[in-house]
C-alpha cells in the first residue's frame, strides 16, 4: 500500500508543477474586417493593385497634377482604403460610361439637324433637299 500512495504522492506531486508552468495563450477579440482580411488577403491585395496599376497610367497622372494632387498622395490614399471600400471603389469605375454617352450625344444632335433641314430651317445635309 505504500508502494501505491508514494506512486500516487509523486504523480499528484508532479502534476501540480508542471500545470504551474503552463501558460494560458494569449486571447484578443478581432473584428469581423480583421478576420475576412485573414481569410482573403489575395483580394484584399488585387483590389489595391488594381488601383495602384490604374495610377501608373500617364493620362491619370497627367490628370492628377494638373488639379494640384500628386501621385504619391493618390498611392497614399489607395493604401489607406480598407478592402470594402477599394471594391466598392472599383466597382464605380467598372459601372462608369466609357464614351457611351458621346455617341449618344452625337445621335441626338445628327437627328435635330437632319429634322431641322427637311423642314427647311437649315441648309446642312445636301440629300434633304427637294429638286425645285
Amino acid at each position: 500500500m505504500t508502494q501505491v500512495r508514494r506512486t500516487l504522492i509523486s504523480l499528484v506531486t508532479a502534476s501540480l508543477v508542471f500545470s504551474g508552468m503552463a501558460q494560458a495563450a494569449p486571447t484578443a477579440l478581432i473584428s469581423t474586417e480583421q478576420a475576412a482580411a485573414a481569410l482573403q488577403p489575395a483580394a484584399r491585395s488585387a483590389a489595391h493593385a488594381r488601383l495602384q496599376a490604374a495610377l501608373d497610367r500617364a493620362d491619370l497622372a497627367a490628370m492628377l497634377q494638373s488639379r494640384g494632387v500628386s501621385t504619391d498622395e493618390m498611392r497614399a490614399r489607395v493604401d489607406a482604403l480598407t478592402d470594402a471600400e477599394a471594391q466598392q471603389m472599383l466597382q464605380q469605375i467598372d459601372a462608369a460610361p466609357a464614351g457611351g454617352d458621346v455617341v449618344g450625344v452625337l445621335f441626338t444632335i445628327f437627328i435635330i439637324l437632319l429634322v431641322t433641314d427637311i423642314l427647311g430651317l437649315t441648309k446642312v445635309f445636301p440629300f434633304t433637299r427637294s429638286m425645285r
